[in-house]
């Protein structure tokens, strides 16, 4: 039944999936509205970062089975996989979701499937797409299927959570669902559990929203430890020897499309109620200007009233590419209001994007006051200060994310600061 699969959306989710299927025997064609990705694609290049992707990519399209353009093709399926950001406001901005559907439309016929990846807020399918969807004149349910399955991945190991996680899948009724279910055994190993579309829809909310409570309770108890002389790393560790206790880290900040994006679907639909979700969001995304004010207050201790700052890290998490919502941004913006230069380096981001990025490490670090890690590369764990603290003007570092080996540092003669550790 499953012939072939129309993707629309070939970012970090999009792309991943549509190899996955044209790997595994079904015909794909991805759709994205990015010409200069879309030419890359067809080129076997790629436009983002994912372990396994380019051996991936050239397997599905030297096989035949994969095709990128601008515009979708008649296909069995229709999988949506594009943005939901939050606007300005902190409400969802479902256009993306609106377009992609209004896109596909013309091209839908009697017995098709559309699948709603995206995480979004719950009812997305009944209000937003449903509406567009009946344009097609087909009868919900029985000429066609609709239904949301939530993508439930991380960045670096796309492919290996593809396969073996759970998914969700909520159907607008029961054989939308059980069709949905049919496509992802094509290579899914983890249990597909059936619910309603809503269900799935608000399920992939809670997840992120839990994520980031805790986070922000662990960003708490960093502030908190700051202050009474704590090393807070140490003492999460120590609680979660605890059998039911799981604290996650501190840092500085929540980033990504989905942990920082999320919560607020909640809140913006329920915002009376809301009331422990919107602290922890407002709690996380007051962490990058914690971080600005924490250097600020490093270099005001050594007499330096506005020094130079060499900032390791743009990404939002570790051995990725993705910018999208990073902290790092929102830390430099706070910088850049008290009056503190920098220049900053992440050896995952290939081409400048910002007016004070650089791609040699030498220049972010040369003649620097202070080196702030915002991202747990491997690259920065196992960064060797001998090969920069010349250039230096003050050895000192602050890592906020616990990541680097603070023993080497410190025997170069480097002050080592941590975020949360006030006993160093």
């Amino acid at each position: 039944m499953f012939n072939k699969i129309c993707v629309v959306g070939l970012g970090y989710i999009g792309l991943p999936t549509a190899v996955m299927f044209a790997n595994h025997g079904i015909k794909v064609h991805g759709v994205d509205v990015n010409e200069k990705a879309i030419n890359l694609i067809q080129n076997k290049q790629l436009h983002i970062e994912e372990n396994g992707l380019q051996e991936k990519l050239e397997t599905a399209i030297d096989s035949g089975n994969l095709t990128a353009a601008t515009t979708p093709e008649e296909a069995d399926v229709f999988i949506i996989a594009v943005p939901s950001p939050i606007r300005e406001d902190k409400t969802a901005d479902l256009e993306y979701v609106r377009k992609a559907t209004e896109a596909i439309t013309p091209y839908v016929k009697a017995g098709n499937l559309v699948i709603l990846e995206s995480t979004v807020p719950p009812r997305t399918v009944e209000d937003v797409m449903m509406p567009v969807l009946e344009k097609t004149g087909l009868e919900f349910g029985t000429e066609l299927y609709v239904s949301h399955s939530p993508e439930r991945v991380i960045p670096g190991k796309v492919f290996e959570e593809l396969v073996n996680n759970d998914r969700i899948v909520g159907g607008i009724n029961e054989k939308s669902s059980q069709l949905t279910k049919e496509l992802y055994e094509v290579f899914v190993k983890g249990t597909i559990h059936l619910t309603d579309a809503t269900t799935a829809e608000m399920v992939k909310v809670i997840e992120n929203t839990y994520r980031d409570v805790n986070i922000a309770f662990a960003n708490e108890l960093a502030k908190i430890s700051d202050k009474i002389g704590v090393n807070a790393w140490e003492a999460i560790k120590l609680a979660n020897f605890h059998p039911r206790v799981n604290i996650h880290l501190p840092g500085p900040g929540v980033g990504g499309h989905c942990i920082a994006v999320d919560p607020w679907f909640i809140v913006e639909q329920q915002p009376d109620l809301a009331k422990i979700i919107h602290l922890a969001r407002t709690t996380n995304d007051g962490m990058p200007k914690y971080t600005a004010e924490k250097v600020q207050s490093l270099l005001q201790d050594k007499g330096i009233q506005h020094g130079r700052v060499a900032v390791f890290g743009l990404a939002f998490k570790g051995n990725i590419d993705d910018m999208r919502e990073s902290p790092s941004l929102h830390v430099l913006q706070h910088l850049e209001e008290l009056g503190i230069d920098y220049t900053a380096y992440d050896p995952h981001i290939k081409e400048n994007q910002l007016a004070k990025q650089t791609q040699d490490i030498h220049e972010a670090t040369n003649h620097a006051d202070i080196i702030l890690v915002l991202t747990d590369h491997n690259e920065f764990k196992e960064f060797t200060p001998s090969k920069i603290s010349g250039e230096m003007r003050t050895k000192m570092i602050f890592d906020t994310k616990n990541c680097i080996n603070r023993a080497v540092w410190e025997k170069e003669g480097f002050e080592v600061k941590v975020i949360g550790d006030s006993k160093n």
